[in-house]
């Protein structure tokens, strides 16, 4: 089984529950593995026998940067079904979104919220 890895795509959104950060934006990032039979599938050196990480990235700036909610929650997993009906070839799709800009107050590392079609 092979994997397509797209790490660390930036994206700024307006997501969120607080006023701010639907008025200001932020930057939300996710982390993409579309799992897929890539011993099977490609045949040569073809394009068309696989899928495209050029294509996922588009897929998941699309969604990312076209909706707006208010939880991460909700961006990863239209992200995840998005993918699986885009790329129906894809055996298994792990998403995680992470918040970078946070209204808690504390001292922490970013948020992130993962999902996979393995879970479901």
């Amino acid at each position: 089984m092979g994997k397509i890895k797209l790490p660390n795509m930036r994206f700024y959104t307006f997501n969120g529950v607080h006023a701010e950060e639907k008025r200001l934006g932020q930057q939300l990032s996710a982390d993409v593995v579309v799992h897929y039979p890539i011993e099977r599938l490609v045949q040569g050196d073809d394009l068309a026998t696989t899928i495209s990480y050029s294509a996922v990235y588009r897929t998941v700036e699309r969604v990312v940067t076209t909706n707006q909610f208010d939880l991460i929650e909700s961006v990863a997993l239209l992200v995840m079904r998005t993918l699986q009906t885009e790329f129906p070839q894809a055996t298994q799709v792990d998403v995680a979104v992470t918040k970078h800009a946070l209204p808690v107050p504390g001292i922490y590392d970013p948020f992130t919220v993962s999902v996979s079609t393995a879970e479901e």
